[in-house]
């Protein structure tokens, strides 16, 4: 168990001398991460982390309700996004209309304008977020 306390300590979870634990959103998110790597089970990440199966289930639901943000993926991971390129109706092209210095990321009835010096981690952040909200 001391092992498991500092681990989890090391993430920012406050335990009191009467066992209860305080998770900081972003040891919450860390531990929803840990159940998004090929080949992890939440049963198993649920038991590294000394909780119950249903708790981590409930901050799984946080995050793809957009409650929990996830920390960004690894930087050497490759990270891919679908991408549609398509001319749609006439008129909301013409009201979306933006100068060339611009990215335009549309997802239903969102549309946001990013700089071109924005990275590609950044695109992909957003993208992979506004999926996140739309479930």
């Amino acid at each position: 168990m001391c092992a498991t306390n500092s681990f989890l300590r090391s993430l920012g979870v406050e335990i009191y001398a009467s066992g209860h634990r305080r998770w900081s959103d972003t040891a919450k998110a860390q531990a929803v991460a840990d159940t998004l790597e090929v080949g992890a089970t939440v049963n198993a990440v649920a038991e590294r982390y000394g909780i119950l199966p249903n708790q981590l289930s409930a901050w799984r639901r946080q995050a793809k309700q957009g409650k929990l943000l996830l920390p960004a993926p690894d930087a050497d991971a490759p990270l891919f996004a679908p991408l549609v390129v398509s001319a749609g109706p006439e008129e909301a092209t013409e009201a979306l209309t933006v100068p060339n210095e611009a990215i335009r990321l549309i997802f239903g009835e969102i549309a946001i304008e990013l700089p071109l010096q924005t990275s590609a981690s950044r695109i992909a952040e957003i993208a992979h977020a506004l999926d996140a909200s739309s479930c």
